[in-house]
């Protein structure tokens, strides 16, 4: 019997119909987070569904990334880990900003809406769970997918702190701990990257 390649075909199709899922659904959820976080003051929500956007971007890259080159897919994850350390560094510099001006975030908002996202982001990962070992590009989404889980959480935390405690300082700390998770996610993406470039590299070299 020859091999059509019949199953391969609906495979990756699957696969890319959870990326385009993924990417829909963490689109969502970013403008919903942000906007919510800038109307609750909450640094916490505003790291949050930045990392969301990062998540989304990933999920476009990998898109695009199909059925390329194994360099190509290195650039693919080397942007992406760009991206995520650009945000990390623009949310700690948000949590230092008000540091200064002061802020009052709603608890209540907070808990609410890293409820939500902890739902749609426990789903895509769960998802997103065959990719856990593929390709690094692939790789790239499943980690972004794992740390929005863990922002989520620790969002919630922060939302009952501020409530109980009536204070801001668990929002910012929230927010600043969400950002060096994401920095150091960012790092191993890159360093992961690095070696994909490299080893397709050596492959091309190779008679």
């Amino acid at each position: 019997m020859s091999e059509c390649g019949c199953h391969t075909q609906a495979t990756n199709e699957a696969e890319r119909r959870i990326l385009r899922l993924a990417l829909g659904l963490n689109t969502t959820m970013f403008v919903v987070g942000i906007v919510v976080g800038l109307i609750a003051q909450s640094m916490g929500l505003i790291a949050d569904s930045l990392d969301m956007l990062a998540d989304a971007s990933a999920y476009g890259i990998a898109l695009m990334a199909w059925a390329r080159s194994a360099s190509f897919k290195a650039s693919a994850a080397q942007l992406s880990g760009t991206l995520l350390l650009v945000l990390g560094l623009g949310v700690l510099l948000g949590v230092a900003w008000r540091l200064v001006v002061g802020s009052h975030p709603e608890g209540a908002w907070m808990m609410g809406i890293a409820f939500v996202a902890l739902v749609v982001n426990a789903t895509v990962l769960r998802l997103l769970e065959r990719f856990r070992h593929g390709e690094v590009h692939l790789r790239a989404t499943w980690l972004f997918t794992r740390v929005d889980v863990i922002a989520n959480l620790a969002v919630i935390v922060s939302g009952v702190l501020v409530l109980l405690l009536h204070s801001a300082v668990p929002d910012l700390v929230i927010g600043a701990a969400i950002a060096c998770y994401v920095l150091k996610e960012a790092l191993g993406i890159l360093r992961e990257a690095k070696e994909a470039r490299v080893a397709a590299r050596e492959s091309i070299v190779k008679p």
